[in-house]
């Protein structure tokens, strides 16, 4: 395999990672619009989204990463890991809102690291 096509395949990942980056938080907030309002009028502060945003681009790094490597069952410990930390939050009324929210950011981190997946495969 040559220089060029590696240096397209690093490309190809690099440029997925961040198209995935800058548009999971727009599909976030279309699949959740309805949602979102009921969200930011139950008294979420700014601080608590600010952090959402922060641990969900962390999870399309991660989902990337582990998809290209073919370690789908490691994603499980995303959920797992994430349900522990959001244990309180879960608990509270804004439990459908973090459920919904995770499973709309990783199955759109996965779709898209697939796609990567098969363009990879495509270049050889």
């Amino acid at each position: 395999m040559t220089w060029e096509v590696e240096w397209l395949k690093f490309a190809v990942r690099a440029g997925g990672t961040l198209v995935l980056m800058l548009t999971s938080g727009l599909v976030f907030q279309l699949v959740l619009r309805r949602t979102q309002q009921e969200w930011t009028e139950s008294g979420v502060s700014k601080s608590e989204r600010d952090t959402g945003v922060v641990v969900g681009k962390c999870e399309n790094v991660l989902v990337v990463i582990l998809v290209l490597l073919g370690e789908y069952t490691a994603l499980t410990l995303l959920f797992t890991g994430k349900a522990i930390v959001r244990r309180e939050d879960l608990k509270s009324g804004n439990s459908l809102f973090y459920l919904a929210g995770t499973l709309v950011n990783i199955s759109y981190s996965i779709v898209l690291a697939l796609l990567l997946k098969w363009i990879l495969r495509q270049l050889g």
